[in-house]
C-alpha cells in the first residue's frame, strides 16, 4: 500500500490501483496517523484532533469507528492491509514504508541533479494540501515545505555549474515571487540572471528584495548578497559565462501534419530527454524513427536550442560526420582551421545546454558513435536523440525501440479497426489524398487487411495511401502481392530512400556484407518467424550474423512466447525472397527441418511433454504448412495426424494426407485418411473400413479408426474393430477409453466403472493429459448415470479446465457439452443453453458433426424443458432426421425422439407425441439401451390415452431404473411427477399405486407390448 501527502492525500495499491478513503473524519484519521507514521498517537490525541471542541458524547466509539471505517477501506482493495492501523496503547500507530514524503527526504538528501529533478516530481501540490488548515499536520508540512525549496535551491547550484542560466532563470522566477524574502534562492536568481547577461534584472531583482526587507522586516540584506550585488556592479569576470560563439538556436523542421498513433511513445520519450543524455531511437525502416525524433524534440525547450543533424546525405562509411553537425550549427567559417572538426565542435558546445538529434546514424554509424562518445565526455550540457537501424553501441546510451504501428486482428470489427494506430494514419493519409475517403464498416474489413500485411510500418502505409486516388482501396489491397512496384510515391519533398519501399529496405540491404546478405535472403523462406536452431539450420548461419542483423533492425527478434524467435517483417521478406540464390536448396532444407521436429514430437504428444510440443507445434504451424509445400509431403503428414487431432483440424489433416507418397507411407496414412473422413461425417461403407484395417495397419491407427466408427454411429462395427491386442499400453488406454463409452450408451454401468478406471490410471503413468480427459467423460458419466450430478459436474468442470490448459477445443467443447447435458439434468436450463451454444460455436469452427450433436442435443433439450417448443422442435427435428438418416440408427436417436415425442404431447398433439416415444423403444431395445428404453416407457405413460394404462407403464420404469442402477435425474422427476400427479387425480391415490405395483412386474418388453 502507498500514501501520498505531497498533494492533496492519496492512497493506491503497491499496483496503482487507487484506494477510496470515505468521509472527511475518517481523511483526516488518517492525516494525522501519516504525519506521525510508525509513533503511537494516544487517543486522546486523534480525538482532540479529529473533533476539538465539538467531541461527540462517546468520544473513544466514535474514534474506534472512524479507525475500523479505515481499515475496511484499505483492506477491501488489499486484503491484509488492515493491519497497517495498529491499536498500541495508549492510541494507535501507522506502521508504513511507503509514504512518498519519505522517499523525497531520502532523494533530497543528495546533490546529484537526477535524483533531485526525481524528488521534486513525486510533489503533487502543497503537502497535506486538502489537510493545510489541520494544526495536526502542519509541523509535517512545514518541514516539507522548507526542505522542498532547499531541494530547488541545490539543483539550480547543479544546473549553474553546468551553465544552465537561462533555465535556472526561468526556474526561479516564480519561486522567488512566492518566496520573495528567502535570500539565499534570490541570490542564484541574481548569478543566473547575471550570467545569461541580463544584469538589468539582476540588479531589479535585488533592488526588489532590498526594499522588501526594509518595508516588511526593517531589516537589510545579508552581507553575502550585498557582496554578490557589488560584484555585478563591477561586472566581476567570474561571474560571467564564456563568450559563445554564434549558434543557430533551432534547426527542427515545422509540423506539417499530424503524426497518428504515436501520443505513448511521444509522452515516453518526452520524460527519457531530459534524464537520460544519450537515447537512440532504432528499427526498421520505414518504421518513423525520424518523425518521432523531431516530435519529441520539438516539445523541449533547451537553453541553447535544439539541433537537428540529417546525416543521410553523408555517403557511407563517410567519416566527417563533426563537419556535418558545425554546419547545421551555423559554423562553416571555422572550417579552415587548424583544429579538427571534433575538438572544434567540442569547444564550442562544452558549455551548452542543448539537445542534438542525429538522424540516420547507420550507414555511418562508426563516426557516429566516435563523435557521440567524445561529446558525452567533453560537453555535460549536450543532451543526444539518435536515430538508427543499429545502436550505436556506447556506454549509458538507451535503445528505444520504435515499434510498427498496431494493426487490427484478424476479426475486423468496426471499432477494433478503429482503434488501431495503423489503420488511423492510412486513413488520415487517404482522406488526404481523396477526400471522400471514410474508414466506416464498408472499408473497414479491406484496411485491416492492408495494415496486417504492411506490418504497421507508417511508411508503407503512406505510400499505399497515395495509391488509392488511382487505385480504390480494393484495388490496393489486390497489389500487395507486387507491393515493390505498387509503393511508390511522386511527392517531391521527400528524400529518394523514402519514396519507394524497395528504397526503403534496400538502404539497410545495401550496408550488409554478403555474408549476412545470404543469411538474410534464407530466412525468407520462414513463415511466422523461426527459432535459433532453426536458422542456423535452414540457413546455414550461426548466431552471430542473427545478433548483428538484429542489430541493424532487418530481424526481429520476438522474445515473447517459450523462447526467442527470428521474424522478418513481411515487406522485408518479400524483398529477401526475390533475392534468394538457392530456393530450392533452402526450401529443402526447410521441409528437412521441420519433418524432423514433426517427427520428434509425434511420440511426445501422447506423454508428459505433451502440453510443452503442442504449443512448440503451434508457434510452427506456419512453417508446417510450408514445409508440407517445400517437400515434406505425406511423410510430414503422417507425423502430424495426431497433433491435427488434438487441435480439431480435421478439413487441414485431410488435405495434407490426400497427398501421395511412398509405399511406406501410404500404408501409414489409409487408416488415418478414412478416421478423419469418419470424423466429419463422411459416409464409409462397413466392408470399406473392414479392407483398410485388413492391412498392415498399427495399433494406435486401428482404434482410432474403430474410434471415429463410434461418432458415426455404428456402435456393433466400432465394437467388431476396436482392437483385443495392444501393442502398447496407451493403445491399451484408448481402447478401454472407447468401451467405456460404448458401455455408457448401452447402460452397463460395471464396464463402464472398470473402463473408465483402467483407462484413467493407465493415461496417468503415461502422463497424456488428453488421455485423461477422455477417461475423466466416463467416470464423470458414470456418476451422472447414477443420480451423483454434483460430483458429475465436478468432474466435468475439472477436465474443462485441462482442456482449457492445452487449448484442447474438441476437448473443450466436448466437456462445456457434458456441463451442459448436466444443466439440463439438473433444471438449470439457461445455464445449460449457454454452454450449449459455446460447444455448438467450438464445434462447428472444427467441423466436428458429432461434437454438433451433442451440444444441439442439449439445446432442444433445455429449450423444450423452458416451454420453448417451437426452438425445441427445430433442433430436436433436425437432430432425428439425422439420426434416422444412417444405417444402423445413430446412438442418440431414442432419447432425441423421447424429447421430441414430449414437445408434441405438451404441444397438444399426445398422439404424435405417443408414436415418437413408441418409435424411440423399439430403436432402444434394438440397440441394446436399457436406459433410453426406460426413458421412452417414461415418455408413453405421458402420452397414452389409458390411466390404467399408463400407470402401469409407470410401474415397469420404475422397475427398470431400479434393475439398471440409473435413478431419474431432477429434471426427468419433473416429467414423471407431472403424469403422476395427472393420474392420481384420475385414478385415486390407492387405484394408482395398484396399477403401479402391477407395472413394476412387466419386463420393459411386455409393458411396451400392453399398447
Amino acid at each position: 500500500m502507498q500514501f501520498g501527502v505531497l498533494g492533496p492525500l492519496a492512497v493506491t495499491t503497491d499496483e496503482g490501483e487507487p484506494v477510496v478513503i470515505p468521509g472527511t473524519k475518517v481523511r483526516a484519521l488518517l492525516a494525522d496517523l501519516l504525519a506521525h507514521r510508525n509513533q503511537v498517537v494516544s487517543a486522546d490525541r486523534l480525538i482532540d484532533d479529529l473533533w476539538g471542541e465539538d467531541a461527540p458524547a462517546n468520544p473513544g466509539a466514535a474514534l474506534q469507528v472512524r479507525v475500523s471505517q479505515l481499515r475496511k477501506a484499505l483492506n477491501d482493495v488489499e486484503p491484509g492491509a488492515r493491519d497497517l492501523v495498529e491499536f498500541r496503547p495508549p492510541g494507535y500507530l501507522l506502521r508504513t514504508d511507503a509514504v512518498d514524503a519519505d522517499r523525497f527526504t531520502e532523494l533530497a538528501d543528495s546533490t546529484d541533479v537526477d535524483r533531485l529533478t526525481t524528488a521534486l516530481t513525486l510533489w503533487r501540490g502543497e503537502a497535506y494540501a486538502d489537510m493545510a488548515d489541520e494544526e495536526f499536520v502542519r509541523a509535517e508540512a512545514s518541514r516539507l515545505a522548507e526542505q522542498r525549496l532547499a531541494v530547488h535551491e541545490r539543483l539550480a547550484e547543479a544546473h549553474l555549474a553546468r551553465g544552465g542560466y537561462d533555465r535556472v532563470a526561468a526556474d526561479l522566477a516564480e519561486l522567488v515571487v512566492r518566496h520573495p524574502l528567502r535570500e539565499g534562492m534570490r541570490a542564484l536568481q541574481l548569478r543566473a540572471l547575471y550570467a545569461a547577461g541580463r544584469q538589468a534584472e539582476a540588479l531589479d531583482s535585488y533592488a526588489d528584495l532590498r526594499d522588501r526587507l526594509a518595508d516588511e522586516l526593517g531589516l537589510d540584506p545579508g552581507p553575502e548578497l550585498v557582496a554578490l550585488h557589488r560584484r555585478i556592479l563591477e561586472q566581476d569576470a567570474g561571474l560571467s559565462a564564456p563568450p559563445r560563439a554564434a549558434i543557430v538556436r533551432n534547426s527542427v523542421p515545422a509540423q506539417l501534419d499530424e503524426l497518428v498513433g504515436r501520443a505513448e511513445a511521444l509522452t515516453e520519450l518526452r520524460a527519457l530527454i531530459p534524464a537520460r543524455r544519450l537515447v537512440t531511437l532504432i528499427g526498421p525502416g520505414g518504421v518513423g524513427k525520424t518523425r518521432l525524433a523531431t516530435e519529441a524534440a520539438r516539445e523541449h525547450v533547451f537553453p541553447d536550442g535544439t539541433q537537428l543533424v540529417e546525416l543521410a546525405p553523408l555517403p557511407a562509411g563517410e567519416s566527417r560526420v563533426a563537419e556535418q553537425v558545425l554546419a547545421t550549427l551555423g559554423m562553416r567559417e571555422v572550417a579552415g582551421a587548424s583544429v579538427c572538426a571534433v575538438d572544434r565542435l567540442c569547444a564550442a558546445v562544452r558549455q551548452r545546454q542543448m539537445l542534438l538529434v542525429l538522424d540516420n546514424c547507420e550507414h555511418v554509424i562508426d563516426s557516429a558513435a566516435a563523435l557521440v562518445a567524445r561529446l558525452l565526455r567533453d560537453a555535460p550540457g549536450v543532451t543526444v536523440l539518435a536515430t538508427s537501424r543499429e545502436p550505436l553501441g556506447l556506454t549509458g546510451e538507451l535503445l528505444w525501440e520504435v515499434p510498427p504501428l498496431a494493426v487490427p486482428g484478424e476479426e475486423g470489427d468496426l471499432d477494433a479497426v478503429r482503434r488501431s494506430a495503423a489503420a488511423r494514419l492510412f486513413a488520415v493519409r487517404a482522406a488526404a489524398q481523396q477526400r471522400g475517403f471514410r474508414l466506416d464498416g464498408r472499408t473497414a474489413p479491406a484496411v485491416a487487411q492492408l495494415c496486417r500485411r504492411l506490418d504497421g510500418l507508417p511508411l508503407a502505409l503512406e505510400l499505399a495511401a497515395t495509391r488509392v486516388r488511382a487505385l480504390g482501396l480494393q484495388g490496393v489491397v489486390d497489389r500487395l502481392d507486387d507491393r515493390f512496384k505498387l509503393l511508390t510515391t511522386a511527392q517531391r519533398d521527400m528524400p529518394p530512400r523514402q519514396r519507394t519501399l524497395t528504397a526503403v529496405i534496400g538502404w539497410s540491404w545495401d550496408l550488409l556484407p554478403e555474408a549476412d546478405r545470404r543469411v538474410l535472403a534464407r530466412l525468407a523462406v520462414f513463415r511466422d518467424g523461426c527459432t535459433p536452431e532453426a536458422a542456423e539450420q535452414v540457413c546455414q548461419s550461426d548466431l552471430d550474423v542473427l545478433a548483428r542483423l538484429v542489430d541493424r533492425s532487418l530481424v526481429v527478434m520476438d522474445d515473447s512466447g517459450a523462447g526467442p524467435r527470428y521474424r522478418l517483417l513481411e515487406s522485408v521478406a518479400a524483398f529477401c525472397a526475390e533475392r534468394l540464390e538457392d530456393p530450392d536448396d533452402v526450401r529443402a532444407r526447410h521441409a528437412a527441418y521441420y519433418t524432423d521436429l514433426a517427427e520428434r514430437a509425434d511420440p511426445q504428444l501422447r506423454g508428459p511433454g505433451q502440453q510443452e510440443w503442442l504449443a512448440r507445434l503451434d508457434e510452427e504451424t506456419a512453417n508446417l504448412r510450408a514445409a508440407l509445400l517445400n517437400g515434406g509431403g505425406l511423410r510430414l503428414a503422417n507425423a502430424l495426424t495426431w497433433y491435427w487431432f488434438l487441435r480439431g483440424r480435421l478439413t487441414e489433416a485431410r488435405r495434407a494426407l490426400a497427398r501421395s507418397g511412398g509405399p511406406a507411407e501410404e500404408s501409414r496414412a489409409v487408416a488415418w485418411r478414412v478416421g478423419f473422413a469418419l470424423l466429419q461425417g463422411e459416409p464409409v461403407a462397413p466392408d470399406d473400413v473392414r479392407a483398410v484395417l485388413a492391412g498392415d495397419v498399427d495399433g494406435r491407427a486401428t482404434w482410432f479408426t474403430a474410434h471415429a466408427v463410434i461418432g458415426s454411429g455404428d456402435i456393433d462395427l466400432a465394437l467388431e474393430l476396436l482392437p483385443t491386442t495392444f501393442d502398447g499400453r496407451w493403445t491399451e488406454a484408448a481402447v478401454l477409453s472407447s468401451r467405456a463409452m460404448l458401455a455408457h450408451a448401452a447402460g452397463d454401468l460395471a464396464t463402464v466403472e472398470s473402463a473408465a478406471n483402467r483407462s484413467a490410471a493407465l493415461f496417468a503413468e503415461l502422463g497424456d493429459r488428453w488421455g485423461a480427459l477422455q477417461a475423466n467423460d466416463w467416470v464423470g458419466g458414470l456418476a451422472e448415470m447414477r443420480g451423483d450430478h454434483e460430483r458429475a459436474a465436478a468432474l466435468h468442470r475439472e477436465g474443462l479446465r485441462w482442456a482449457e490448459e492445452l487449448s484442447l477445443w474438441p476437448e473443450v467443447g466436448s466437456k462445456l457439452s457434458w456441463l451442459a447435458w448436466i444443466a439440463v439434468q439438473t433444471r438449470d436450463y439457461v445455464q445449460a443453453r449457454e454452454l450449449a451454444e459455446r460447444a455448438y460455436k467450438l464445434a462447428v469452427e472444427q467441423d466436428s458433426p458429432s461434437a454438433m450433436i451433442f451440444a444441439e442435443t442439449s439445446l432442444g433439450m433445455a429449450a423444450r424443458r423452458e416451454g420453448k417448443l417451437d426452438v425445441a422442435t427445430v433442433h430436436l427435428t433436425h437432430l432425428a432426421d439425422q439420426g434416422r438418416g444412417v444405417t444402423p440408427p445413430a446412438f442418440y436417436l431414442p432419447m432425441v425422439l423421447v424429447e421430441l415425442g414430449y414437445a408434441a404431447e405438451q404441444d397438444g398433439d399426445p398422439a404424435a407425441g405417443l408414436a415418437l416415444h413408441v418409435e424411440a423403444f423399439d430403436a432402444a431395445q434394438a440397440m441394446g439401451s436399457p436406459r433410453d428404453a426406460t426413458y421412452a416407457l417414461e415418455g408413453m405413460a405421458s402420452a397414452v390415452r389409458s390411466p390404467e394404462l399408463a400407470a402401469r407403464l409407470l410401474g415397469a420404469s420404475v422397475a427398470a431404473r431400479v434393475a439398471t442402477e440409473a435413478p431419474a435425474a431432477p429434471a426427468e422427476r419433473d416429467e414423471t411427477d407431472r403424469v403422476s400427479d395427472r393420474l392420481v387425480a384420475l385414478l385415486g391415490r390407492e387405484r394408482f399405486d395398484v396399477l403401479v405395483a402391477e407395472g413394476g412386474r412387466l419386463s420393459p418388453g411386455e409393458a411396451r407390448a400392453r399398447l
